[in-house]
């Protein structure tokens, strides 16, 4: 075997996450609360409390089962999951035939041969036998590294399927939620639509009675109009997200299992365990892709080096023949041949030289892309990992102010209609409280997105169940 030792790679990542003081040591989540949008508990399940995420099956992560039955739907109709099924299924068939070249292939041969002329006399030969054609004896193991390189690329193209249905379920779940968070905003925009048009038949009236200016219903009229913008925005948006939701599915989706809101609840996942090792990211789809392309390259370098040496191949066949049909099995028809061929390359114009070379980059290359999946994984999971604790801050700090906005606006309305205040701060708090649910909405999605991000990048979501 002249295949080279596999190289080590030099990912140069830190041996633990690198958790700043603003993110723990874990996903703790932050505890039940009640906001003033919809007064909905915030409280999320964690049924996958102790597993590690490559462990977690999908549906023991999420845990509505609307969303659960939309990924086993898209698991079954998703187009491009099934090319890469397809794609494995090939892979298998081409090592397979690879394969084949280990061991001798025997062919049976019958032949009937009658020749003649006008002068000469009819003759006939007839033969039956079974032999061997070409077989190479893999002396230096030219023959077993191409199928072990086969091997490797058929094991790349099922880490590749797992990578295909870990980024589907991921998709299904962030088009799920953003569905949910869309119709919140739509609904935000409609209740926001009818209280601007309410007020605004309020201030014309105020205003025929010389109560307010015509500023007054200039500025009315501007927040009706705003409103009535978003609303139409948010009911386009609606009907594109449940346009990709109906692609990633690859079928028709019954209304009932598109969510009607966004649910807080639709996953969950445990606290990571203090000093979990960043070689968990081995257990990862597209890392395993990476390390079965850089064992094929480098079988293909032993493969390259074989051609340098002398090759044999073997050739023979056993049989009878006979100069009538009727007797090609009697006694004293029986015939053999042996004939092995020695090739020795002398001179190849550099071919071979150029194929190992060609070889050992290829390595050099399959290395280089298996060290950047190692990165691009850890600053993968380093980002999710610092935005858990960020964004569940930032959606605290957002309740809040939707909790201050609320009572400020109230306050505003109250000394509006006792002729304290101006219709323009009246108009300034409504602003405010709009604004701060509409990012209250935003800051919800972006954080169930990125634990469905986590849970992705720390390699779950291709098991079904928790093993």
């Amino acid at each position: 075997m002249l295949v080279p030792k596999l190289p080590q790679e030099k990912s140069a990542i830190p041996a633990q996450w690198p958790l700043p003081p603003t993110t723990g040591t874990g996903l703790d989540l932050p505890p039940p609360a009640t906001t003033a949008v919809d007064n909905r508990p915030t409280t999320d399940n964690t049924p996958a409390v102790g597993k590690t995420a490559a462990d977690v099956g999908w549906r023991d992560f999420f845990v509505d089962p609307d969303l659960e039955q939309l990924i086993a739907h898209a698991l079954t109709g998703n187009r491009d999951l099934r090319v890469a099924v397809l794609n494995v299924e090939q892979a298998r068939a081409q090592y397979r035939i690879q394969r084949a070249a280990r061991v001798p292939s025997v062919v049976a041969t019958g032949t009937v041969t009658r020749a003649g002329g006008e002068q000469l006399p009819v003759t006939e030969e007839a033969s039956v036998t079974a032999g061997i054609t070409g077989f190479e004896l893999d002396l230096f193991g030219r023959v077993r590294n191409l199928s072990e390189a086969q091997l490797q690329r058929y094991f790349a193209q099922e880490a590749a399927r797992r990578a295909a249905q870990l980024s589907l379920i991921a998709g299904i779940a962030n088009a799920y939620l953003t569905l949910g968070a869309d119709r919140d905003l739509q609904r935000l925009a409609r209740q926001e639509l009818v209280n601007r048009q309410r007020a605004l038949e309020l201030t014309e009236k105020q205003h025929e009675l010389g109560a307010v200016s015509a500023l007054d219903v200039s500025q009315a009229q501007t927040a009706l109009e705003t409103a009535r913008t978003d609303a139409a925005r948010y009911a386009g948006q609606v009907a594109r997200d449940i346009n990709a939701l109906t692609l990633l599915v690859g079928a028709p989706i019954e209304p009932a299992l598109l969510p009607e809101q966004f649910d807080l609840r639709a996953s969950g996942l445990g606290a990571l365990p203090a000093g979990l090792p960043s070689e968990v990211l081995l257990r990862r789809p597209d890392v395993q892709q990476a390390e079965r392309l850089l064992r094929a390259a480098n079988a293909n370098i032993g493969a390259a080096r074989a051609a340098f040496f002398p090759s044999i191949s073997l050739t023979g066949h056993a049989g009878y023949a006979s100069d009538e049909l009727s007797g090609v099995f009697d006694n004293g028809t029986r015939i053999w041949s042996f004939a092995p061929q020695v090739n020795l390359p002398i001179f190849a114009g550099g071919r071979n030289t150029a194929n190992l070379k060609a070889a050992r980059v290829g390595r050099d290359i399959a290395l280089a892309q298996y060290e950047q999946a190692i990165q691009s994984g850890f600053r993968e999971v380093a980002d999710a990992l610092a935005l858990t604790r960020t964004l569940a801050e930032q959606k605290a700090s957002q309740e809040a102010l939707v909790a201050a906005a609320s009572r400020a606006d109230e306050l505003s309305r109250v000394r509006y209609e006792s002729g304290r205040d101006s219709y323009l701060v009246r108009l300034d708090s409504q602003r405010t409280l709009y604004g701060a649910q509409q990012s209250l909405i935003a800051t919800r999605l972006a954080e169930q997105a990125n634990r469905v991000q986590l849970y992705k990048v720390l390699g779950g979501g291709w098991n079904e169940t928790t093993r």
